[in-house]
Parts: structure tokens; C-alpha cells; sequence
């Protein structure tokens, strides 16, 4: 928590298990981010996950820190991992990296690479959908945008649909040993830094 003027600030990261809505309300049945925490009531993420995707949110108070992290001018840089489907060629790399054309728009230039080998991820409570005769693999996708559901549809658009996807930074924040479902506070120098890097003083 940070004091400003009359308001205290919060600023906390939250590893998002799959299967929660990015939002605390929802229907009855459904999870939310009401079932974790406890959060301070005012506080709502910057930013958001599907809710078959995982991994680190943003949650705050601190309005103009929201929108520059949302706002794709300031390029606030996301990084993920992304089973998908079959192996990708070289080019299917190069594409992505240059950036796939998805909605009548392209996509910025991303950095992308293979993973040699599959990462250490916690387990995930629903299991990913897997076909006997089909291969898989894992990249790490890093973008400056955040268009809905974009990496899915840019591996669906260079034809290898994504079967898990886990957002492990965002920015120079990483998720560490935080496991899904906990969250931690950020420290004051961890705040400065993360408005440093949206030009926000």
C-alpha cells in the first residue's frame, strides 16, 4: 500500500489460475477473483485474461496507472507461453514475429521463440485437450499490445491453434514462486519502476 495525498494506493500482482473471470462478479457457479485475495475493495486489474488463460495480472487502484498499462501507445511489453498444435516451422515463427494479420488489422512486431523443451508449469485443474496422433509445442510469445484474445488468434492464423496459454510477465515483473490462486504486493520500488516504464512520474 502506498499513501497519495488522501488515497491509499495498492498495487498488487496476482497469479490467475485458469478458469476465473478477470473480473469480481459473475454469474452464479462462476469463478471470479471474489473467491481469492482478500483484495481491497476498490482495487480492479489493469488489463485482463480469459478465462481459460493464466497467469499474472495487475491489480490496482491507481487509475492513471491502469490506463497506461492498457493503453497500447505506452507498449507495456506481455509475455507468455503457448502450447499449440503441431510443431511451427521457421517461418510460422517468422511470421508471428513480424506480425499476423487478424480482424482486418496487424499485429505488432513480437519477439518469439521455440521452446526446447516443455517448461515447468504448475499442473492446470482442467486438462489441455489432447489428440493421440497430433504433436504439440511450446513458444514464448513477448507483444506491446493487448488485443483481445491475440495470441490465440495469432497462432490460430498461422494455423497451430493454442491449447494453454500462461501470461509469465508483464514487463520486468515475473511470477516467480507465486503459484496460481496467490498474489503479493508490489514493493515501492517495484511501483516506480513499473511507472517508469509507462512514463508515468
Amino acid at each position: 500500500m502506498i499513501k497519495h495525498k488522501t488515497k491509499a494506493l495498492h498495487y498488487i500482482l496476482f497469479n490467475k489460475p485458469c478458469g476465473v473471470l478477470s473480473q469480481f462478479t459473475g454469474e452464479p457457479g462462476v469463478k471470479t477473483l471474489k473467491q481469492f485475495g482478500p483484495f481491497p475493495p476498490d482495487v480492479y486489474p489493469a488489463g485482463r485474461l480469459d478465462t481459460d488463460s493464466e497467469g499474472l495480472l495487475i491489480l490496482t487502484n491507481d487509475a492513471a496507472l491502469q490506463h497506461r498499462l492498457t493503453t497500447p501507445a505506452f507498449a507495456h511489453p506481455r509475455t507468455y507461453l503457448a502450447q499449440v498444435e503441431r510443431v511451427p516451422t521457421d517461418d510460422a515463427i517468422t511470421r508471428l514475429c513480424k506480425g499476423v494479420v487478424i480482424e482486418g488489422r496487424r499485429t505488432r512486431p513480437a519477439i518469439v521463440k521455440m521452446l526446447v523443451s516443455e517448461p515447468a508449469l504448475p499442473p492446470r485443474p482442467v486438462p489441455v485437450r489432447f489428440r493421440k496422433n497430433v504433436p504439440t509445442a511450446w513458444i514464448e510469445i513477448a507483444l506491446t499490445e493487448g488485443r483481445n484474445r491475440q495470441v490465440r488468434k495469432m497462432t490460430a492464423a498461422i494455423g497451430h491453434p493454442t491449447l494453454r496459454l500462461v501470461r509469465t510477465k508483464l514487463g520486468f515483473l515475473e511470477w516467480g514462486t507465486l503459484q496460481p490462486g496467490e498474489m503479493r504486493l508490489l514493493t515501492s520500488e517495484e511501483v516506480k519502476k513499473l511507472k517508469a516504464s509507462v512514463k508515468l512520474s
